[in-house]
């Protein structure tokens, strides 16, 4: 294969990390390669993470599977990059189901109609009546998600209309997209356990392996799912089998992954970071810039130097950042209850990126919070040439 291919191939497994499903209506230079190369990144993908890829004439589908099932850390977002509770993750599974039922084409309030006869099913008794403005706008922004994602194209009218009561909005549903979106490993008809977490694992079991080449393999594509997915990945983190295998087999895995993907080993004591240089293959970055960024860095900064520290303490330390940064940043800081809310978001990006544990009342740091620590500056005079 061509230095030219190979730089090709590598962007094409690129976009499918950075969005597992692609369309030709959002990414039609993204897909047009993934279609080029689907047969290697097929073989790739099957042998050293097990995931499956589909690949149609309008869309790709990597139907990856997340390392563990108890990461709340990487929540869908709204327009506004607020997370989705609850409620908003039920809307989004009733419309689903509805637009598993539509017609080819369908309305914001006929989905709105949908979403409550659901709702109000025996089974599911879900309290949700769209009275409000916080329930419209959820669904509104369920459907915005699914507009992202492809399943709905929007063919007139605005959410915006919807939400002030003043009009509807039709769009078409695509099915090829709507078909591909579940990446349980089992379909749920078949999943029989009663409790959500059950239910959860159920669907994503994998066999066991009963030979020590497929646990080989099974350990082997686990590290490897945890690798691409993860930011860091602590040895204290796995199971003994994970941490005996990635101490030993840590080169050849990492070596398999930087030469498809361009991702960069970083090996530390406590464990492995694969690191992006051209920082794409990421939902939260740091550093960033604006009020945000700048919180979460001096929030780092201060954790960097401490085992951990306690909300009130944390707290504490992002007011006085406010008064001595109210100048530069966004207005509002100071005032009540503003220091909480930077706070919150500054833990939510840490946490994300495996850096702090937040606790109930206090925040643990973790070991690769260390590289934002800032040392003492180091003068070393320069020397003058001799003759």
């Amino acid at each position: 294969m061509s230095d030219d291919d190979t730089a090709r191939r590598r962007a094409a497994l690129r976009a499918l990390l950075r969005r597992p499903l692609l369309t030709a209506e959002s990414d039609p230079e993204e897909l047009v390669l993934v279609r080029r190369y689907q047969a290697e990144l097929r073989d790739w993908l099957s042998r050293e993470t097990g995931w499956r890829l589909q690949v149609h004439a309008e869309s790709a589908r990597l139907f990856k599977t997340a390392p563990t099932l108890d990461d709340g850390t990487h929540p869908a977002r709204g327009k506004a990059g607020e997370p989705f509770g609850r409620r908003r993750y039920v809307v989004l599974c009733l419309a689903l189901a509805a637009l598993e039922r539509a017609d080819a084409q369908t309305t914001l309030g006929r989905l709105a109609e949908e979403v409550l006869n659901s709702a109000a099913e025996p089974d599911l008794a879900f309290p949700f009546t769209l009275d409000s403005r916080a329930e419209r706008s959820d669904l509104v922004a369920v459907v915005r998600l699914l507009l992202g994602w492809g399943v709905l194209r929007r063919v007139s009218g605005d959410e915006e209309s919807y939400l002030s009561a003043t009009g509807d909005v039709l769009y078409d549903v695509r099915r090829v997209v709507l078909a591909v979106l579940l990446t349980g490993t089992r379909g749920p008809s078949t999943v029989t356990a009663a409790g959500f977490e059950e239910r959860l694992a159920e669907l994503t079991d994998e066999p066991v392996p009963d030979t020590d080449d497929l646990r080989n393999r099974a350990l082997r594509r686990a590290l490897t799912r945890r690798l691409l997915e993860d930011p860091v990945v602590y040895y204290d983190d796995l199971d003994d089998a994970e941490r005996a295998y990635l101490v030993s087999q840590r080169t050849a895995i990492t070596r398999r992954i930087e030469e498809v993907t361009g991702l960069v080993t970083e090996a530390r004591a406590e464990g492995v970071a694969m690191v992006d240089p051209d920082d794409e293959l990421t939902d939260v970055r740091m550093p960033e810039q604006r009020t945000d960024g700048h919180v979460t860095l001096l929030v780092a900064e201060y954790l960097s130097a401490r085992d951990g520290a306690g909300w009130d303490e944390l707290v504490a330390f992002v007011r006085d950042a406010a008064e001595r940064h109210r100048s530069f940043w966004r207005k509002g800081v100071t005032e009540p209850g503003a220091a909480e809310e930077l706070l919150g978001i500054a833990l939510g990006k840490l946490a994300a990126l495996r850096l702090v544990e937040v606790l109930p009342g206090r925040v643990r740091a973790r070991p690769a919070i260390a590289r934002y620590a800032v040392g003492e500056p180091t003068v070393r005079e320069s020397r003058r040439a001799t003759q």
